[in-house]
């Protein structure tokens, strides 16, 4: 039958395949997730000085 080396290669073809379909949708995620955190230093930035 299979190995452990011929799993772990499956596996990592599935993992990757996988990533390929998500990476759009993780790529768009963070970068709402910096745009959010640049808009709040801003303002935490603007409420210090003020």
């Amino acid at each position: 039958m299979f190995g452990l080396s011929e799993l772990a290669l499956i596996l990592l073809v599935v993992v990757v395949v996988l990533a390929v379909r998500k990476l759009p949708e993780l790529t768009r995620s963070a970068g709402k997730a910096t745009r959010i955190l640049k808009s709040e230093k801003r303002a935490l930035k603007n409420d210090s000085e003020g």
